[in-house]
């Protein structure tokens, strides 16, 4: 059993080695308490571009038919 244990182990580290990365926003070293983030200040920020649809990706589709045209938020 030690042998599966020190098989998995060195995996983890590395996984958490490569976690422990930049913050997406700001670039800045990655915090536990926050990770992937720097701070709760760049996680608001990300949560707040979610939420205005700023990772959206724009698609050439067509409502099929029954359904509302989408709302064009771009202004």
């Amino acid at each position: 059993m030690s042998e599966e244990r020190d098989r998995i182990l060195p995996m983890t580290r590395r996984a958490a080695r490569r976690a422990s990365g930049k913050c997406p926003i700001c670039g800045a070293p990655s915090q536990a308490r926050s990770r992937p983030f720097c701070s709760t200040r760049c996680a608001e920020v990300d949560l707040g571009r979610w939420l205005k649809g700023s990772y959206r990706i724009p698609t050439e589709e067509q409502p099929q038919e029954g359904e509302p045209p989408a709302e064009d938020d771009s202004e």
